[in-house]
């Protein structure tokens, strides 16, 4: 698995390659592939209730699901490499995003699978509530026969500052359980990769505004209580750049890092960096801009190693200005 979660290193067969085998040019990393680990995954959450398959699936949403659509909604990738040199028309002829293609399952199988994101964020299960995915929505859900309306406050991914209103029909005893993106800690979960700086404190959770009584249990704060209308959580993860480092024996990889800040995977694409490909990264300084404006708005990290500097974006937004170079994984001084 890639470490944007995407799926298939060669073209040829659609299908996986030896083991290790993870080449960044020519990777498949097929966008329905990616659709259908997040299918795979729920439905091992549901078996298992362990927060990992949501980690994976928030993973694949975000870095290999969420690509295989331009910013406008209107052209697709068939695969989604990590890398492009401007020159191997890797997505099915084309060098960027095509409107259509002679076998279309990408475009269909995302404008189905859009719509029903909502049905990933809770689910309900005996007397308990799980908060898989974070978004600023409205749900009303049935738990054992009752009503419990939950809303969520929050800018996510761009920062980890999450506001819940939880106010069942009456008051009512059920187990809350919000999933710790595993981001926000010092464990990967995959031998594949592991981040190489640590994350510089713990999350911070607050019930209406005072400390509260949790234990952690498979990767998901648990809190049991007796619920009232309009209790409010407050969750701050902590969201910095993190280095991630691959296996040694995925040799495409080797001196190299990638960049992310949150649940975003990042790279460095060439209109923002001339010479993309004859770049070094030895940054000692990295620091967050909130564009705005930029490609619908997003967070830059700005790379910054004396008069040098280096811009990435998340890749789910790379190819949006037209056909260039880019890179997720990038050479490290030594």
């Amino acid at each position: 698995m890639y470490v944007t979660g995407g799926l298939g290193a060669r073209h040829d067969g659609e299908a996986f390659g030896d083991n290790y085998e993870l080449p960044n040019l020519t990777a498949y990393n097929e966008t329905c592939a990616a659709i259908g680990g997040v299918m795979w995954a729920e439905r091992m959450f549901r078996l298992f209730g362990e927060a990992d398959f949501y980690n994976l699936l928030e993973r694949m949403l975000y870095n290999a699901v969420l690509p295989g659509i331009s910013l406008d909604g209107t052209c697709f990738f068939y695969p989604n490499p990590l890398e492009s040199d401007g020159e191997y028309k890797f997505n099915q002829s084309h060098l960027t995003r095509a409107g259509w293609f002679d076998c279309s399952c990408c475009p269909t199988n995302l404008i189905r699978f859009l719509p029903s994101l909502p049905g990933l964020i809770y689910h309900t299960e005996d007397d308990t509530v799980y908060v898989n995915l974070f978004a600023g929505n409205e749900a009303k859900l049935s738990l054992n026969g009752k009503e419990i309306f939950i809303k969520q406050i929050t800018n996510y991914p761009l920062d980890g500052n999450i506001t819940m209103e939880i106010s069942p029909e009456k008051k009512t005893n059920f187990t809350l359980k919000i999933r710790i993106p595993d981001w926000a800690t010092n464990r990967f979960p995959s031998e594949l990769y592991r981040y190489e700086n640590e994350i510089p404190y713990s999350y911070k959770i607050l019930l209406n505004g005072e400390t509260v009584n949790y234990i952690e249990n498979k990767g998901y704060i648990e809190i049991s209580r007796k619920w009232e209308k309009d209790d409010r959580i407050t969750l701050e993860f902590p969201v910095a750049v993190r280095q991630i480092s691959a296996h040694s024996l995925v040799k495409d990889d080797e001196g190299k890092i990638a960049l992310s800040y949150g649940a975003l995977v990042y790279c460095m694409e060439e209109i923002d960096n001339p010479n993309v490909f004859d770049k070094r990264l030895d940054a000692s300084d990295f620091r967050i801009h909130l564009n705005e404006t930029k490609l619908g708005g997003m967070n830059e990290i700005i790379a910054a190693n004396g008069a040098n500097t280096w811009n990435l974006i998340p890749y789910y937004t790379w190819s949006n200005r037209g056909v260039g170079k880019m890179k997720v994984w990038l050479e490290k001084e030594q």
